[in-house]
């Protein structure tokens, strides 16, 4: 599956469906950021149950600011609408498969709960 280029219109709807998503934020000028792509674009063909999507920081600066994106690469996962991970830096091939295998493996019971108890002030310290 193609990357998908994301918008301030498009990223909720995307991000807070069913599934997993990968958002990679970059910018046209960015060397880790081209380094990055083709890695990007080869593990999304690889998974195609997977969104693999793409967000332009240059294009998509207020997106980029209310998410707090402040190096590039980011890489923002989400699993049925939960953000699960965030990391600026280029990752190796070897690190993204590790990581999608990792999301493929979460419990989402426990990381609702987890998510719940936070947002209670329940959560252990």
């Amino acid at each position: 599956m193609a990357t998908v280029d994301l918008t301030e219109q498009t990223f909720e709807n995307t991000v807070l469906g069913e599934g997993i998503v990968l958002v990679d934020f970059w910018a046209e000028w960015c060397g880790p950021c081209k380094a990055f792509g083709p890695v990007y674009e080869e593990v999304s063909n690889d998974n195609t149950d997977i969104t693999f999507a793409k967000v332009d920081t240059d294009a998509h600066q207020g997106l980029s600011g209310a998410l707090g994106i402040q190096s590039i690469p980011t890489l923002m996962i989400f699993r049925d609408g939960i953000g699960v991970f965030q990391q600026a830096g280029a990752l190796p091939r070897p690190a993204l498969d590790s990581l999608v295998e990792q999301v493929r493996a979460l419990n989402m019971d426990e990381v609702r709960a987890q998510v719940a108890a936070q947002q209670s002030g329940d959560a252990p310290a």
